[in-house]
């Protein structure tokens, strides 16, 4: 059934799209809201960066943190996890085609310096994630050859996932402070940890910081305040610098660490917290900004498969080359490349173990796929001049006749530029690698599509593709 609201809002976000596009849109706005997308990535709790970023900045101004490097911790708080992609589908690799978000939730909770003493639920967990269509003995071999192998592989995880974390804060020129911050995120106080086993006050200050605030959050998530206390005490001067762990408890006991950093405060209301500790001087975002922000989180995105790799990127050129051969203004054509490059934003809470199948997906896979467009959309939309950006990007699979999904919209409900996207992503789905075939020639593709128009994509932006492409 065509959701009438949905439609509505299509309308309404169109009527209102200049005056959109003419309001500011902050630096911390813009990356408080992409958050969300890591921590789909992540297996975390919704809100996950966001607490972080309370607790940090709340420990950071207790500790007395150098003034002139708030900027940088803010954000490195609010990023801690954009490189989280980037191991993604290795680790699925590793546990023999099981669900790594799982996997990656689950080892938070875990002193993995101590692989000889796991936790009962970290077993459960790798029972039902390792080698999950296989028999019980091979779940068994391959849960032994992870512990055996565990500590090179937490290096190779943790090496991708940091250096790929520093990588994008440097692309997006918030500097080298923060871009080391989020490299160290995983050094321990005593050495034990990874990508370069530093020890002590080497390890960057809002390093040390940044683990404190995620091991509070993932902990007092999942077990409670308490728990996250206690754990922390545990593992003080072993992965925790010695004298945050004392702050961390001091402001538990004065009752200022915690307001609005626990899930049960709405996300809107710790989202408002998190903005009303941005720094407003540096704030301010003009066009290009923006632009290159969505590369970066398309970067995110495509880097989760090796199957999607350049997806985002591809799709964007096509969409443009379409815009373009039909005429579209150059506000449109903005339009219509940002919402191409985070289109798929939404996807990035599919499990490889989905991703990367060569076979045939069963009903609860498929499930799991038919949600990333309104997740896309539903991201986007804490962007508040993004309102018609994300109904466009959440639109892709949308089709002229209805068929498509989340909402069955149909021609009447979908604007062109919605359109360009749906006709760009077909085209790019079809000339890619999947893991079920190879990618097609442009002619093979040609083929399909001409099949598909005009009762499911639209005519005027197929052969617009085409006569680009040619």
């Amino acid at each position: 059934m065509v959701s009438t609201a949905l439609a509505g809002r299509v309308l309404e976000f169109r009527r209102t799209a200049s005056k959109e596009r003419e309001a500011h849109i902050s630096l911390a706005e813009i990356l408080s809201a992409l958050s969300f997308a890591l921590d789909l990535t992540e297996g975390a709790v919704p809100g996950h960066a966001l607490r972080s970023c309370l607790l940090g900045m709340r420990i950071a101004k207790e500790f007395g943190f150098p003034a002139e490097r708030m900027v940088s911790l803010y954000y490195a708080l609010l990023l801690k996890d954009v490189g989280c992609s980037s191991n993604a589908a290795r680790l699925c690799e590793i546990i023999g085609g099981g669900d790594e978000r799982r996997v990656k939730a689950g080892v938070k909770l875990e002193d993995w310096t101590r692989p000889s003493r796991p936790r009962g639920s970290t077993l459960r967990m790798l029972w039902d994630t390792v080698h999950p269509n296989s028999n019980p003995a091979k779940r068994a071999a391959g849960i032994l050859r992870i512990g055996l192998t565990q500590h090179r592989n937490n290096e190779e995880m943790i090496t991708l996932r940091c250096d790929r974390g520093a990588q994008i804060l440097r692309k997006l020129s918030l500097g080298e402070y923060a871009a080391e911050a989020v490299r160290g995120l995983d050094e321990h106080w005593d050495g034990s940890g990874y990508p370069d086993r530093r020890t002590g006050t080497d390890i960057p200050l809002a390093s040390r910081i940044l683990s404190i605030a995620q091991h509070l959050d993932v902990y007092a998530t999942e077990h409670g305040t308490l728990e996250a206390l206690r754990a922390l005490h545990e593992r003080s001067g072993r992965w925790f610098d010695p004298k945050l762990v004392w702050i961390a408890d001091w402001l538990h006991c004065k009752g200022k660490l915690w307001p609005g950093a626990l899930t049960d405060t709405p996300e809107s209301e710790t989202r408002r917290m998190v903005l009303d500790l941005a720094p407003d001087d540096v704030n301010r975002l003009e066009a290009s900004d923006i632009d290159l922000i969505c590369e970066a989180f398309a970067d995110v995105v495509d880097t989760k498969s090796s199957f999607t790799y350049r997806h985002s990127m591809g799709v964007t050129n096509a969409a443009i080359s379409i815009a373009h051969e039909l005429g579209l203004s150059d506000d449109r054509v903005r339009i219509v490349n940002r919402a191409a490059l985070l289109h798929d934003i939404g996807k990035l809470r599919v499990p490889n173990s989905i991703l990367d199948k060569p076979g045939t997906l069963d009903v609860e896979e498929w499930r799991v796929v038919h949600d990333h467009p309104g997740l896309t959309r539903k991201i986007l939309s804490h962007i508040g001049p993004f309102g018609e950006l994300a109904m466009i990007a959440g639109a892709h699979h949308e089709r002229l006749d209805g068929t498509g999904y989340p909402d069955r919209l149909t021609a009447e409900q979908l604007p062109i530029e919605a359109r360009i996207i749906a006709v760009a992503d077909v085209y790019g789905a079809l000339t890619e690698d999947r893991p079920y075939r190879q990618g097609l020639s442009h002619e093979q593709a040609v083929e399909i599509m001409l099949r598909e128009m005009p009762h499911r994509l639209d005519p005027d932006c197929c052969e617009a593709l085409f006569t680009a492409f040619e």
